[in-house]
């Protein structure tokens, strides 16, 4: 039974609406938590600083502060990979960005994606055996992420199955 038959026969949630290519799917509130995090970090040690007496600042070394520095930057480097991260669905392949990994498919090699109750991200499974994750694709993003796995499946059962029969 094809994909978009579950909403004319009244059983089952909605037809997934079919995205236009390209589309690309981000995890919004790992995104919105990671820029209000590295914000607030900033804030917070810049008013600690600016708390502090001259006396006190003083007594912090170059080395001192360029290790504070170096943690804060460590910070925004690991919060930027989790945003990086997306899932991109164009018309000849699906691309999938994990942080700084980077893997692209075409449509035939993915044969479906799931997402059970209380997963933490998509999981895609592939032609050779293999599955792989889509961290772009975030379980705490609720009814968005779901939506994003039906328009998914819907494109693996159009874009896979028509390649394969050419």
């Amino acid at each position: 039974m094809p994909a978009a038959s579950d909403a004319d026969s009244g059983a089952g949630p909605a037809a997934p609406e079919r995205p236009q290519l390209p589309h690309t799917w981000r995890p919004l509130g790992p995104l919105v938590l990671s820029i209000g995090f590295v914000v607030s970090l900033a804030v917070v040690s810049g008013a600690a600083w600016m708390g502090f007496d001259a006396e006190t600042q003083a007594k912090f070394t170059v080395f001192q502060i360029s290790t504070l520095f170096f943690l804060f930057l460590l910070v925004c480097v690991g919060f930027h990979a989790l945003g990086r991260s997306r899932v991109t669905a164009t018309a000849e392949k699906l691309i999938i960005v994990n942080g700084w990994r980077r893997r692209e498919y075409a449509w035939p090699q993915v044969l479906g994606v799931s997402m059970p109750r209380g997963a933490p991200w998509a999981v895609f499974d592939l032609a050779d055996g293999e599955s792989v994750v889509g961290v772009g694709i975030q379980g705490s993003d609720g009814a968005r992420a779901r939506r994003a796995v039906r328009q998914l499946r819907l494109l693996i059962h159009e874009l896979g199955e028509d390649d394969a029969e050419r």
